[in-house]
């Protein structure tokens, strides 16, 4: 019989607070970094089987699958190899636009409605593609209005409230964009408001884990850890993908394809 495979959850921004309800008994949370590293190190010693680091990233999160991944690194660099496997994030930017036109439909319809859809704030980046998400479940729901908040950001949650009920809506359905609840419980208890989280209930969660973990650990069976896709993640996303005027030319690989930039004046 196979050791029972340990499970690690990485936690970024999208976590936002969400007390991890999901975990069941002897699975462990940390941050990404050296919180994830020395969760390793303690699992690595707590049991023989292999360990699976789940990245609990929704999309907009690529640093927390990069640094889950140099986290899964260092233990493969410190006698770990062929028993440590990342797993692929629990859900891509497709999989959040979908489970939020899920929670769209779930909402009520009506011209006096609208859609406020809040997760922690980050960085310009991640919460740039927030922004790029609604659009999407607007474009493809019924609600006239779908707009944007973040917690501690800009425009934080009462701002885009304030913007909806301008937009002459009289009632604004909160939902999460992530594992945490949509608003502080002060927002959610005043008349214009109704929660309409979580994004996704805690069987859901448990289920995208499992199909995750079993992958992971069917590709480590044959020899790939996954570490070397996770570490590529933050490619392309943010300032690093600015280069200024310095002048090169070179190739990227974006998911299913490849294509190369020209950047300055090259002689």
């Amino acid at each position: 019989m196979s050791p029972v495979a340990s499970v690690l959850f990485s936690l970024g921004h999208e976590d936002g607070n969400s007390g991890t309800q999901w975990l069941c008994d002897g699975e462990q949370s940390s941050s990404a970094g050296r919180d994830l590293t020395n969760a390793i190190a303690q699992a690595a010693t707590d049991a023989p089987g292999p360990i699976c680091v789940v990245p609990m990233a929704l999309g907009r999160d690529p640093r927390v699958i990069a640094d889950s991944a140099r986290a899964a690194n260092w233990a493969v660099d410190n006698g770990l190899s062929g028993r440590i496997a990342l797993t692929a994030p629990f859900g891509t930017a497709d999989h959040l636009i979908g489970w939020l036109r899920a929670a769209a439909t779930r909402s009520p319809v009506g011209p006096d409605r609208a859609l406020l859809i809040t997760a922690p704030a980050s960085n310009p980046f991640d919460d740039a593609e927030l922004f790029r998400i609604a659009r999407l479940v607007r474009q493809y729901g019924k609600h006239r209005w779908v707009e944007v908040a973040f917690v501690d950001g800009d425009p934080d949650i009462a701002d885009g409230i304030d913007r909806c009920r301008r937009l002459r809506a009289e009632t604004v359905r909160l939902v999460p964009a992530g594992f945490g609840v949509s608003a502080s419980p002060d927002i959610l208890a005043r008349p214009d408001t109704e929660d309409g989280g979580p994004l996704l209930a805690s069987g859901a969660i448990r289920g995208v884990i499992t199909a995750r973990v079993a992958v992971a650990l069917d590709r480590l069976a044959h020899g790939d850890n996954g570490i070397h896709v996770g570490l590529d993640a933050e490619q392309g996303h943010g300032y690093a993908h600015s280069h200024g005027q310095t002048g090169h030319g070179h190739g990227h690989s974006h998911g299913a394809h490849t294509h190369s930039h020209h950047h300055g004046n090259d002689r």
